[in-house]
């Protein structure tokens, strides 16, 4: 086979139902998936309590700064704080890491054969795993700080899954994007930082102006926050507002980031 049809065969995607790829690839899919996650803690002494440690002290300085300098009237509010923290870095460290996905893997997307938009999955099943191990591991102290056990715990899963739809759409724009334009990391990252101030994470939603609430309403990323809240802090299941916003913005995410992806794959080879 002469190279230009070798080349040709690499960028090829098959087109078949994503499900279907995902089943036929499943191997792949958990080999990546390992690799990403053993990645994150490569050298690192610490490792996984990195993950721990980041949204605990993130809880201490803001416990400090607004209850004990600002007066903050929010009870418990190393409770009300910690849960959104985690939601919130599923999203932040979730479209982080996936910007790399693709420029990151050059070996494997010039020269092996297979969905480009796996790697990206991969990135954000590591990242859910890791999530997952946090809310797993600071379950306890939640408790003891007063967590709301109720049925609404069952929730907590499905509004992490549709989180997880969310960022696998804006992921597959970031990752196909950056193949481009390899300084977008750091648009994203000032983007990241911006909207954690905008995002009720550290304060309630009520602290909003009126004339703001509407804006805030449709943020999807406020509705996930909190609905996580809310089933931990609260007690409370989210309402079907929170649902139909949330999940209407992660479909409206992998249906705008597949078409992004699908028109700049095409050129992977070339640019990484």
């Amino acid at each position: 086979m002469s190279d230009s049809k070798m080349a040709q065969t690499r960028q090829e995607t098959p087109r078949r139902v994503p499900l279907v790829l995902i089943y036929d690839y499943r191997d792949l899919i958990r080999n990546l998936t390992l690799k990403d996650f053993r990645l994150r803690y490569r050298n690192s002494v610490l490792g996984f309590l990195w993950s721990l440690l980041n949204p605990l002290a993130m809880m201490i300085v803001l416990t400090i700064f607004y209850t004990f300098l600002f007066g903050s009237s929010i009870p418990n509010y190393p409770l009300f704080v910690l849960p959104a923290l985690l939601a919130w870095r599923f999203f932040a460290v979730g479209t982080q890491t996936s910007l790399e996905s693709i420029a990151g893997n050059s070996s494997l997307v010039t020269k092996v054969f297979f969905p480009r938009w796996l790697l990206v999955l991969s990135s954000n099943l590591a990242n859910l795993i890791g999530s997952s191990l946090e809310f797993i591991a600071l379950s306890p102290l939640m408790i003891a700080l007063g967590a709301k056990l109720s049925v609404v715990l069952v929730l907590l899963p499905v509004i992490l899954l549709l989180e997880l739809l969310l960022i696998s759409g804006i992921s597959l724009i970031l990752s196909s994007v950056n193949v481009y334009y390899r300084d977008f990391g750091q648009i994203w990252e000032i983007f990241l930082q911006a909207a954690f101030f905008l995002t009720p994470i550290f304060y309630s939603q009520s602290a909003i102006p009126q004339k703001y609430n509407i804006v805030y309403s449709l943020n999807p990323a406020a509705r996930i926050i909190e609905s996580v809240r809310g089933i931990i802090y609260y007690g409370s299941a989210p309402t079907a507002f929170d649902f139909f916003i949330v999940l209407v913005a992660a479909l409206l995410s992998l249906l705008i980031g597949s078409i992004v992806f699908r028109r700049l794959e095409g050129s992977f080879a070339e640019k990484v």
